[in-house]
């Protein structure tokens, strides 16, 4: 797995680097020590996993995986417990509190070589359908009636007809599984059905909004923008 540390203390990254050197599964190709330095290295290598710090100059580490054109695995560092309830949305392997101890990275270390052993499952085509489970009420959906499908925290929602239950899995473990010629990554929260797009508006920042068909509008992230006009065009 090839993992980048993003620390702006130089204490706490070079004490990161030196201890993370004792994992052979992990192959540390970059550390930065700045959310800017950090995208363009990112974008760049596009590493498997991150440990990243959270309060930072600039930007957050929150921030910077909203500027992310993929999802990496994160494994949160940082001084301050009271992000751990908002680093649920962006569903981490882990979170550690500095100072970090060597058995408590170890352990979050195991949990990503688990989370990488997990078998991989088929995609899914347009003509798949999956069983959703809704209270006491059961759906057998066919993807292309899938509108659209939204991130909530470790959990995500599934928008079709007049139905929005949720799954019990990240979007990213969702998305994995589509189809990449009928479904879109918008955003970091949305992830949506093409076929399912109304209409396409320029939007402030050079993105772009999709009105879906069911008249919810959903914003295109200036990176992801670019994707999707290559995607739909000649």
């Amino acid at each position: 797995m090839k993992a980048i540390v993003v620390e702006d203390s130089r204490l706490a990254r070079e004490g990161l680097v030196r201890m993370l050197s004792d994992f052979k599964q992990l192959d540390l190709i970059n550390a930065a020590d700045h959310p800017d330095s950090a995208l363009k290295i990112i974008a760049e290598q596009r590493p498997d996993v991150l440990f990243l710090d959270i309060h930072m100059p600039g930007r957050s580490g929150f921030e910077l995986l909203d500027e992310l054109d993929y999802t990496p695995q994160v494994i949160f560092t940082t001084a301050y417990s009271e992000y751990a309830y908002r680093s649920f949305d962006y569903n981490p392997v882990d979170y550690l509190l500095k100072p970090i101890s060597p058995e408590r990275l170890a352990l979050a270390i195991e949990k990503l070589s688990v989370s990488n052993e997990t078998e991989v499952q088929e995609a899914f085509d347009m003509n798949s359908k999956i069983f959703i489970k809704d209270g006491d009420d059961c759906h057998l959906v066919s993807l292309k009636q899938i509108h659209y499908f939204e991130s909530c925290k470790n959990h995500t929602r599934v928008f079709f007809d007049d139905h929005k239950p949720f799954i019990k899995k990240g979007l990213s473990a969702i998305e994995a599984r589509l189809p990449r010629a009928g479904f879109f990554r918008a955003n970091r929260q949305y992830v949506v059905n093409l076929n399912e797009i109304n209409s396409i508006n320029e939007s402030v920042g050079d993105g772009y909004d999709l009105t879906m068909s069911d008249k919810q509008v959903i914003e295109v992230s200036r990176r992801n923008a670019v994707e999707l006009k290559k995607l739909l065009s000649f």
